[in-house]
């Protein structure tokens, strides 16, 4: 089974949950921006959550299926189609070979995540199949995808082809067809203009002015079209503490907010360095993670503090909401 990419479109590539275990030696993560959606992708067509799928940003990507194929289509609405049929988001649908899939345009959200039964036939690099691009590893030979690019996919689990044939029988002529349920998405991510990111107060949160502090929390902030994978660059009132101080480099993870000379923060995301050594403003929660990987740049965001209790307890909600999916999809039939 493969499919074919007629056109990669702003930036399609492979990402899986990342590569752990690693940073020690300065290799970075990588892994799916918005990892909800991407294990949720799996989850529909009966893959591990952490099989590696695309991920496919803002517009214009479009795919060849060249064998009947079971797919799932989450995240972000790019408005997928298949001829003038838009595709159903969030469920299993099989697609028809020679079918060509498109991602025209992007209607909410900023990325989506498309994963084939099987998972594809990708080796993994350091435990991961994810795609470094500045690294040039992982992923499809270490880049994002080309035109003509073919992908191959591994064989499907039994329980992915017995819905694959029921779906094609209900399918008829028609190009694809797809179940009578759909997983629904808003309390994993829930895609919204201006949204609030919930953060912790940042190891150096103090050394900055009182009114840098108010500002954080009171003025809202737009994603500078600067921004990329390893980081949002964000626009709004200038951050500056109180003197100047030599900071050691030490430790940072997806969503450490930093804070160089000259005010705009950074958000460090998916391909963020190992270490960094501006002062850090904040830590944006885990739970909330997948939410800012769904917002266009322009778009404009606001920042809401909560306690490490907090963070914590949202974060174990929404674990247990994806174990009761995982086992509600293992009952589901067409």
């Amino acid at each position: 089974m493969s499919i074919k990419v007629n056109n990669p479109g702003l930036l399609t590539s492979i990402q899986d949950l990342g590569r752990y275990g690693f940073q020690k030696y300065g290799v970075v993560v990588s892994g799916a921006m918005d990892v909800n959606s991407l294990r949720i992708a799996n989850l529909l067509v009966g893959n591990q959550e952490g099989e590696a799928a695309l991920e496919i940003t803002l517009m214009g990507a479009s795919f060849l299926v060249e064998e009947d194929l079971l797919i799932s289509v989450t995240g972000g609405d790019l408005s997928p189609a298949i001829g003038q049929e838009s595709l159903p988001l969030w469920r299993p649908v099989y697609v028809r070979k020679g079918s060509v899939l498109r991602f025209p345009a992007c209607r909410s959200g900023c990325r989506a995540y498309m994963s084939v039964a099987g998972g594809f036939a990708i080796e993994d690099v350091m435990k991961s199949k994810s795609t470094y691009l500045r690294g040039k590893i992982g992923g499809y030979r270490g880049r994002a995808l080309k035109t003509a690019d073919t992908l191959s996919c591994n064989k499907m689990p039994k329980r992915a082809i017995r819905l694959l044939q029921q779906l094609k029988k209900r399918a008829g002529s028609y190009s694809f067809a797809t179940v009578n349920w759909y997983v629904s998405s808003e309390s994993f991510v829930n895609i919204s203009k201006s949204p609030e990111i919930r953060v912790l107060r940042g190891g150096e949160f103090d050394r900055f002015t009182s009114s840098s502090q108010r500002q954080f929390f009171e003025q809202d902030f737009r994603i500078s079209p600067k921004s990329d994978r390893m980081g949002y660059r964000i626009e709004g009132p200038s951050l500056q503490t109180e003197g100047s101080f030599d900071l050691i480099s030490e430790a940072v993870s997806n969503g450490t907010i930093q804070v160089p000379k000259d005010g705009n923060p950074i958000i460090l995301l998916a391909d963020r360095q190992t270490t960094g050594g501006y002062p850090k403003i904040a830590q944006v929660a885990t739970v909330d993670l997948p939410l800012l990987a769904q917002v266009k740049p322009g778009e404009r965001i606001r920042f809401k503090e909560i306690t490490r209790n907090e963070a914590e307890q949202l974060y174990l909600e929404q674990e247990r909401q994806m174990k009761q999916l995982s086992a509600g999809l293992l009952l589901k039939e067409t």
